[in-house]
């Protein structure tokens, strides 16, 4: 048996700040993840490095800003689609490199071109769909699978497709997560397993044995609560092999979701878009696809019995694109070898040591936003996708005000334009990096 850990990342889709009990949701509870969080770390202040999903993936992939990585906006769920390739290396290749088996069990989202599928990009096994979301039961796609948007079947084990017609989705990626810790259990080779749930993104589907939980709910929060209750029991079923294996303590469990909450329409079965009924943003302004806390301030826990020191709460802002460079260098993995934007955080998880990040960067379409320690200022700043820019410069203080709801921007002229300063000159690099690099890949495509 390998003495090397073995790593589990467990992402959710659209989940909110707020959708976690450990996080402050009181209608209902989470006690596996928060079990994840009571043996190890809870983040209050961990970013994705966008508000929407396939940047976000990328991101954590690489350990790059998603740009750097290729990975600029939601991709296409089209045959051509362009995406994620191995110009820009995952923390699946580097760890292939150490002698780790590697699989991602659930949602991809990151390209359907050869070149960009998972296989091509780290993954020995891929057992999921490509797009971005799958009916929970049928696992068609109905949003544009090709260039005439008909609905396409999308489900398959590496490139083999599967057909599971009537099984819950969020069931199945729990139970070959299940299977691949089993695997990983009889050979000599530790792994680095990513569980991809597509839950609580819309379609809103759930199985009755969970619905019949929330029935004190008004309909939409019941769905949403049943949906992320069944990866609850997933993540718990996860947590149980581990333990049942004796891999529980050597093995590092990292979960968060890929972007804030959505307030597309489809999340909403009645069509009242009461902010009560969707996800929870945890009283941070904006949703998915904003550059606002609620779109990139995500749940997030870790846990590493034999590493990481148990019942933390860190405050110290980080960013998903951390965990490469923080999972690898923990796996005896050289950093040199692969560039990266995100930080080793290990000495934040088990010394109490400050954030690395001295500035952290984000850019969606239009918006730009910058945050440097307790300041963040942010550009254009929509709250939700389709609505106009609330704001053109919007500075806050998060110790003083995290829902962002008191522009201090002409308060404070000097940090304010530093930071505006900062945020464009990056940008810039982005954009010229962009074009350099990747740019070509996505033209001719639709």
């Amino acid at each position: 048996m390998s003495e090397k850990p073995n790593y589990i990342i467990i992402m959710t889709d659209d989940q909110g700040y707020g959708d976690l009990s450990c996080m402050g949701n009181t209608d209902f509870i989470t006690p596996n993840i928060d079990s994840l969080a009571a043996n190890g770390v809870r983040f209050t202040n961990l970013y994705s490095a966008s508000p929407v999903c396939s940047p976000s993936r990328a991101s954590l992939l690489t350990g790059r800003y998603p740009a750097n990585a290729g990975v600029r906006s939601i991709l296409a769920g089209h045959r051509r689609a362009s995406g994620l390739t191995p110009s820009a290396p995952t923390l699946a290749t580097a760890l292939k490199e150490l002698g780790y088996k590697t699989s991602i069990i659930g949602k991809w989202h990151l390209g359907l071109k050869d070149e960009c599928k998972p296989q091509s990009n780290g993954f020995d096994r891929f057992y999921g769909f490509m797009a971005g979301c799958v009916d929970y039961y049928s696992h068609i796609f109905y949003w544009g699978m090709d260039s005439n948007s008909n609905p396409t079947h999308d489900l398959w084990d590496n490139d083999k497709e599967v057909y599971e017609n009537g099984e819950y989705l969020t069931d199945l990626i729990t139970e070959k997560a299940i299977e691949e810790i089993r695997i990983s259990k009889e050979s000599d080779n530790p792994f680095m397993l990513f569980v991809s749930y597509n839950a609580p993104h819309y379609p809103m589907h759930a199985p009755k044995k969970y619905t019949d939980r929330f029935k004190h709910l008004p309909w939409d929060r019941a769905i949403m609560a049943s949906m992320i209750s069944a990866v609850d029991d997933g993540v718990g079923d996860i947590i149980n092999e581990l333990k049942r294996t004796n891999q529980y303590e050597n093995t590092c469990i990292y979960f968060q979701s890929d972007n804030g909450p959505s307030r597309e329409s489809r999340n909403w079965l009645d069509g009242t878009l009461d902010p009560y009924y969707g996800g929870l943003s945890g009283g941070l302004k904006g949703h998915k696809y904003s550059l606002f806390e609620g779109g990139i301030r995500v749940p997030s826990v870790i846990s590493w019995p034999a590493k990481i020191p148990k019942e933390q709460v860190i405050n110290e802002p980080c960013c998903a694109m951390d965990i490469f460079p923080t999972l690898l260098k923990s796996a005896g993995g050289d950093l040199q070898n692969y560039p990266v934007d995100g930080q080793d955080i290990m000495d934040v998880l088990t010394n109490k040591e400050k954030s690395p990040h001295e500035y952290i960067y984000w850019e969606m379409d239009n918006q730009t936003a910058v945050r440097n320690g307790k300041y963040k200022l942010v550009l254009n700043g929509y709250l939700v996708e389709g609505e106009p820019a609330c704001d053109n410069i919007f500075l806050s203080d998060l110790e003083e005000d995290p829902s962002e709801s008191i522009n201090i921007s002409e308060k404070l002229p000097d940090i304010t334009n530093r930071l505006k300063i900062k945020a464009l000159n990056w940008r810039k690099e982005i954009e010229e990096n962009w074009e350099e690099k990747f740019a070509n890949n996505y033209k001719n495509l639709t």
